[in-house]
């Protein structure tokens, strides 16, 4: 099985034409048709339903995708690590954040990198759907590394090292009925309205857990990305929240929550097949350095 012949599959598979695929990849059609048949007369079987308009996968297909992105990253990994060894860290680097990210100073983190690094270019990105979305990008071979707050353990493949954690802090808009109150349990909450993050950002996975395990329910009012603005929103008497400790809370009413303390964590991780990658594993160790600063943002 040839490099060449994964590349041209997920061009197909991305693109969604064998068409599309040639014109990306600068193959003529016929190319690209006969370098897929090869792959599957190899496989022994078909990896797309080929119709006059696309081309879908296969159950076979479908299966193939993620291993061949992790192949192709990890030969691209090994050109890398020759590379670097003649003419030092270059190359592509993405690097995936949550929108909200205060336990590290990541302007100042990503300009000491560059300026260590200058034949390193890096991108950043963020998902929808929060850590969720980090981590099936880096099992996708979209990112090579991501700032994640995971609940649980990471998918095979992906290695994770928590850099710190905070715990969530519970608000309530002005009067409310508990607002008298020493603590504050998740029971007496849970039949009010809640304002928290989308499902897949890492805080929300903590809260919702933490009511599944109290065999509880609650209503979520309203959902924000921005969990900045939570606090606005609970001040104006939408609902109630838990919000991790990153940030000023100002005159919002505060409750300590009895029964176990939530926390949420902040993580970094990668695919365990490119954290050896020299830019990247140089980036995991400038990450280090500057949590070991212990400097906040501003």
């Amino acid at each position: 099985m040839e490099l060449r012949h994964l590349e041209v599959f997920l061009a197909i598979a991305e693109e969604g034409t064998i068409t599309a695929a040639g014109e990306r990849l600068h193959i003529v059609q016929s190319g690209v048709s006969s370098t897929l048949r090869a792959l599957e007369a190899e496989l022994g079987g078909p990896l797309f339903v080929r119709t006059a308009r696309q081309a879908v996968l296969t159950e076979a297909g479908r299966a193939l995708v993620p291993e061949a992105r992790a192949t192709l990253a990890a030969a691209d990994g090994a050109r890398q690590a020759v590379l670097e060894t003649r003419a030092g860290v270059r190359g592509p680097l993405v690097v995936g954040t949550m929108t909200v990210l205060r336990l590290i100073n990541l302007p100042r983190l990503l300009g000491r990198f560059q300026s260590a690094h200058p034949h390193v270019t890096v991108s950043m990105r963020t998902f929808p759907d929060g850590s969720t979305g980090l981590v099936r990008a880096l099992t996708d071979g979209r990112i090579d590394v991501a700032f994640v707050s995971l609940t649980t353990a990471p998918p095979p493949g992906v290695q994770v090292r928590e850099l710190g954690r905070v715990p969530l802090r519970l608000i309530l808009p002005p009067g409310h009925p508990l607002s008298g109150a020493r603590d504050v349990s998740l029971a007496e909450l849970s039949g009010d309205r809640w304002i928290d993050s989308p499902p897949g950002f890492g805080n929300r996975a903590v809260v919702d857990e933490a009511f599944a395990r109290a065999s509880l329910r609650r209503s979520i009012m309203l959902e924000t990305a921005d969990i900045t603005s939570i606090p606005a929103y609970v001040r104006a008497g939408l609902g109630v929240a838990l919000v991790p400790d990153l940030f000023p809370l100002g005159d919002t009413p505060q409750k300590p929550l009895r029964g176990e303390q939530l926390y949420w964590s902040m993580s970094l991780a990668t695919p365990a097949a490119r954290a050896a990658r020299g830019v990247v594993r140089t980036f995991m160790e400038a990450v280090e350095t500057e949590m070991a600063s212990d400097v906040s943002p501003p």
